[in-house]
Parts: C-alpha cells; structure tokens; sequence
C-alpha cells in the first residue's frame, strides 16, 4: 500500500502506522495535535516512527491543509483523526467536534473524489448504538446515540456512505469498541486506573461498576483495520470487538491481579453520555475481513500495564 493515515500520532493511529511500514507499506502520516492530551505524549508516539524508510510526516488539520498534493499517488486512506472524548463533547465544545469529526471527514472524503484509490477505511465507534439496541450489537441495528461525540461519529460514517453512493469513493466504516493497549490515551479508563493504583489512590469509578464494555486490544483492531483496506466491502460498515466483554468490576479485579496491588474505589454518580452496556457482534468482520481477535483481555492488560511501566 500507498498509505495516507490521518490522526496519525495518535494511540490506534501510530500503531496502525508502525504496523503499515512493518508490512512494507508507505505510510504518509498527518497530524494536528490537537490538545484534547498533552502533544508531548503524541510525540513520543511519532518518534517511533520518524526515520522509517518509507515513512513521511505533516503536521496539519485536515480540514485546513492542502490535501491535493498528500493525495497524489496514494492507493488507501486511513481516516482515525476525531476529537475524542464522550463526556467532553457537550455545550460549547461541540464545535470543536463539529469541525474535526464532521468537517474533515467530509472536506478528505470531497478531495478523493475521481481519484483512484482503492479503499477509504474511516474509524467510527460503538458510541453510534446508544442503549436501545439489542446484544450483541448488530451492524443493522436503529442507530441513537447517547453523547455529542457519538453524533459527530454517525455523521461521518454517514458522510463515507454516500460518497459512496453518490461517487463510487470505496469507504468502510469500523465501529470501534473500548480500544486498550499500548499508547492509550491517558484520560482513557485503563490508562487512569494503572496511573492511580501505581500512585495509591482510588479509582474513580462512575455508577456501580456493573456497566459492561466489549473491550478490544489495539493490535487486534489494528489487524482489523488493515483487513479493511484489503478485503473490505465498499460501503459496509463492520463492528471491530474483542470478545471481552466483561464489567467494570471485573476489570478493577484482574487490574489489581495484573499489578499486584489492592484497588481502591471511589463511587460517583452515572455520567450523561455513557453507554450502559457495549457488546459488538462481530460476524460480518469475520466473515468479510477474516477478522478474529487474539488477545485476551489479562493479556492486554498485561501488556499494557507494562508499557506505562517502561515509559
């Protein structure tokens, strides 16, 4: 592949970067860094990747640089740039989702047009189901999400859709559930959890802690993710879960089984926006991209604490 790889110094995005070139792929990567997580942090994620062969960098909004000349000669596009965040997106911030969700999906998948490429893989989220669906969730199932961010989501997946429809652009959508792993963003549940038992204090937990999540490990997503620019079905959309869904609770236990150490809570009340129960059903991934998770959910986290032990 040709590779054009968007929120590339991101957490899924500078692994689906490293995985790209380690594949022999050429990778262009953009970034804006975007100050939702300290750009120190994303920096150190771009680093493993700068001085690759075949690796290029350029710092920019995509809705705001000149994509023509990034375009040229590139046969798959990645677009996992978005302003993250469930519980930030209300009030006047959803502006700024607007403009990073909406706009630079619609303002990338308008500059492909007439272009050759051979897929547009477009990162979306379980956020897009909200907590009238049925589980396991299901591609086909009635769409309302619960939080800002999750609109913003839906739009761009609907965005890819028809420029499919209308123009022939080659999109897939992935609805992503709970990514962990190695480089997760620090306002992430995991990542807070680890920071605060190696620091002894009490983890904040929302609710009762019997709220469920299909947690997915980011090497499996990004496997999934390269199997969508391959094998793909232009204008599907397909769920990337772990097949781990377990609740909250759980996780705090296997939290203080992978470190060692007892886990302190703090309850506060639900937050508006959050999802009740998450659980991806994952068959047309199966089926279409040869999708199967490999990593358990103790490994992962295993994995995980390691890294924010190294770093």
């Amino acid at each position: 592949m040709n590779a054009l790889v968007t929120g590339a110094a991101g957490f899924i995005g500078s692994n689906l970067c490293a995985a790209l070139l380690d594949s022999g792929s050429a990778v262009t990567a953009i970034d804006s860094f975007t100050d939702y997580y300290p750009r120190p942090l994303k920096e150190a994620n771009l680093s493993t990747l700068e001085g690759r062969s075949g690796f290029t960098f350029v710092e920019g909004a995509v809705q705001e640089i000149d994509l023509k000349p990034l375009l040229a000669g590139i046969t798959h596009i990645f677009h996992l740039a978005a302003q993250a965040g469930v519980r930030k997106s209300w009030g006047r911030a959803f502006d700024v989702y607007t403009r990073n969700n909406v706009e630079a999906s619609q303002r990338l998948l308008e500059a492909i047009v007439g272009l050759p490429v051979e897929r547009f893989v477009y990162a979306s989220s379980s956020s897009v189901y909200g907590d009238h669906v049925a589980l396991p969730m299901k591609e086909d199932a009635y769409l309302q999400p619960l939080s800002p961010y999750g609109v913003s989501k839906l739009a761009g997946e609907h965005l890819a859709h028809l420029y499919w429809a209308n123009y022939g652009v080659p999109a897939v959508s992935l609805r992503y559930f709970t990514v962990y792993g190695p480089r997760q963003r620090p306002d992430m549940g995991f990542h807070r959890f680890f920071t605060a038992v190696k620091q002894n204090q009490a983890i904040s937990v929302y609710g009762d802690g019997e709220q469920t999540r299909d947690f997915t490990f980011v090497g499996d997503t990004v496997v999934a993710t390269m199997a969508a620019a391959s094998r793909g079905i232009p204008g599907r959309v397909y769920n990337v879960g772990g097949g781990s869904r377990v609740s909250l609770n759980h996780v705090l236990d296997l939290i203080s089984k992978v470190t060692g150490r007892p886990v302190a809570i703090h309850r506060e009340p639900d937050q508006k926006g959050d999802m009740r129960h998450t659980y991806a059903d994952t068959s047309a991934a199966r089926r279409d991209l040869g999708f199967v998770p490999r990593v358990s959910l103790e490994e992962g986290l295993t994995q995980q604490y390691r890294w924010m032990s190294n770093v």
